[in-house]
């Protein structure tokens, strides 16, 4: 007998089960699912690539188990929803290269990050206050750095790889930051610079810059000009603006097909082409009236 289709009920009360940390439950789920065959399939791919962050993860976690996992078209799905979220989208980035990748362990590094961070967090702290006690945390104690000897290593780029390794780029490195200050309630923003990328604090009295590149080096406006300026680029207010998750991805991508033109991969460099070519075509499609 062929399983009868999910119903919107029923969906509702799988999603809400999904991040249920009992074994019992997840192996009956697991059972389910199979059970389920490509109606469990097209349920837990269609929740992963929704909004909701922990949903998706657990389902992701789901499609792993089950061997129903396609992290290439994983990720393509998500790049046309248009439910661009940071942390999701760099975990299915990073998926792309490495299917087995543990989620959960990413998720509770990140997690063990900001709870040290929150114990050492000053009462009423300043938002560049919260900034220094970040910097303190992954630079100083767990030693996070930017990889100046060998940059364009694709490795520098994937969050599991930058947590595993302890060194990244700015781009990546901009990521964990903003990962680790969502979970500290520190709201701060992705600023792709010309020529770099930094995490924008933007306080009322003014913004202020972090370069996670530069274990967490403070800078102020002028200090983010003079450094475009150095780059011969002509700076524009419009620089020190937040960037958009689905820029910041696609940036990442942009530069892992430079990275693995560099090291021979012509392989790896046409699938994150195909990546950068999809966020543009998926944007123009939906940018247009």
């Amino acid at each position: 007998m062929e399983p009868r289709p999910l119903t919107p009920a029923a969906k509702e009360a799988l999603t809400a089960l999904l991040d249920d940390e009992s074994g019992t439950v997840r192996q009956s789920l697991l059972a389910h699912f199979a059970q389920l065959g490509d109606e469990g399939r097209s349920f837990l791919q269609e929740t992963a690539r929704g909004p909701n962050r922990v949903a998706a993860l657990a389902a992701t976690w789901f499609l792993r188990e089950l061997k129903f996992s396609d992290p290439v078209a994983e990720f393509r799905g998500f790049i046309q929803s248009l439910n661009y979220e940071l942390e999701t989208g760099a975990l299915l980035l990073a998926r792309t290269v490495n299917p087995a990748l543990d989620v959960a362990a990413v998720c509770a590094q990140l997690d063990a990050f900001a709870a040290r961070a929150r114990k050492l967090m000053p009462k009423a702290a300043t938002m560049r206050a919260q900034a220094r006690v970040i910097n303190r945390v992954l630079f100083e104690e767990f030693g996070l750095r930017g990889n100046h000897e060998n940059y364009t290593d694709p490795r520098n780029s994937f969050v599991d790889q930058v947590l595993e390794r302890r060194v990244g780029i700015p781009i990546s490195l901009s990521i964990v930051y903003l990962l680790v200050a969502q979970r500290v309630g520190l709201e701060l923003e992705p600023v792709g610079v010309p020529g770099h990328f930094l995490v924008g604090g933007y306080e009322p009295e003014g913004p202020f810059f972090i370069d996670p590149f530069n274990s967490g080096l403070l800078l102020a406006p002028d200090d983010v000009f003079a450094r475009i300026r150095s780059l011969h680029h002509t700076p524009q207010l419009a620089d020190l603006a937040p960037t958009p998750v689905r820029e910041v991805l696609c940036r990442a991508c942009r530069n892992l097909v430079n990275h693995y033109a560099a090291a021979d991969d012509a392989a790896h460099a046409k699938l994150f082409a195909d990546f950068v070519a999809e966020f543009e075509a998926t944007y123009e499609r939906h940018a247009s009236p």
